[in-house]
């Protein structure tokens, strides 16, 4: 099958060579010169502005979206409404918010395009081991789109499928996206506790490699949490600062309009925002009323 791939980041690159590797034709894209020059030298076709991709595929066209979420995703996928035709399929497999996948689906139904949004896991791994992939769309386009989800899945009838019309994959993502904050709280906290308790000397990478085999804890989460502690015990050289891309919130948000208690997903996004503090005024508040109501004494500030 043939297929554009727009936005040669890591998992746009993984994934374009997943591709090529099981047979299928690749026109690759990005703004930079360098990494369409890499996809060639892997077997894609380069092209160097999207009026080439689309003069490069056969009619009805396939075009992946793989940009960050936001005005980059808007922009790329109104610049290739101008250039396409009726019938051709614009796919968005980046992390956008379910909410602009529906209104960018209306706005190109409006115009004949079929539009399918691929909530997509795997990160790194995903060139190897093969993606997760959450598919919202219209029936009959997701199932034309069929060999290329099972070229990028980990098998042909594993981690792939159509969860609902247009929107539902990126809602899927979403609260998988959620769901992966909790789990990566949880393994955390459990993980400081044992580092905490001195006195019986644990060893954490040991103790991973323990749970990764018959605990009912096990997972792929875990086996990398094994694989961290094996390579750098103390984590050494690592700041206690954790970014978030966006989903976590998302979900959160989702969660309070929806009337729904997620508390876990929710302290984990919480705890990811206090990670970024120094010193958070808030808890400088409590010494201080501490101090106040009962002189208590206060640590100075270093």
């Amino acid at each position: 099958m043939e297929i554009a791939m727009i936005g040669l980041g890591k998992m746009g690159a993984n994934m374009t060579t997943r591709l090529l590797g099981k047979g299928h034709r690749v026109v690759a894209f990005d703004v930079k010169e360098e990494a369409v020059r890499a996809a060639e030298a892997g077997g894609a076709i380069g092209a160097r502005t999207l009026d080439e991709v689309v003069g490069k595929l056969p009619a009805p066209r396939v075009v992946w979206v793989m940009v960050p979420s936001g005005n980059p995703t808007d922009a790329t996928i109104m610049a290739l409404a101008e250039r396409l035709s009726p019938g051709d399929v614009v796919i968005d497999g980046g992390n956008s918010n379910y909410k602009d996948t529906m209104r960018r689906g209306a706005e190109l139904e409006k115009r004949g395009l079929r539009f399918v949004d691929v909530g997509t896991s795997g990160g790194v791994w995903g060139l190897s081991e093969g993606y997760s992939m959450m598919v919202g769309g219209e029936e009959a386009a997701v199932e034309r789109l069929r060999p290329i989800f099972e070229a990028l899945a980990p098998a042909s009838d594993k981690g792939w499928g159509r969860v609902g019309p247009s929107g539902a994959g990126h809602f899927v993502k979403m609260v998988h996206n959620g769901i992966e904050y909790g789990l990566m709280q949880a393994y955390a906290e459990g993980f400081e506790l044992m580092q905490r308790k001195t006195g019986f000397g644990l060893n954490l990478g040991r103790i991973a490699e323990i749970w990764r085999h018959g605990s009912v804890v096990r997972s792929w989460l875990l086996d990398l949490t094994a694989d961290a502690l094996a390579k750098n015990p103390g984590l050494d050289g690592i700041a206690a600062y954790v970014p978030d891309s966006g989903e976590g919130r998302w979900t959160a948000i989702e969660a309070i309009e929806t009337g729904v208690s997620l508390p876990v997903i929710t302290m984990a996004l919480q705890n990811r925002f206090r990670s970024r503090e120094e010193a958070p005024f808030g808890d400088k508040l409590l010494a201080a009323m501490r101090n106040q109501f009962g002189g208590h004494a206060v640590k100075g500030a270093k």
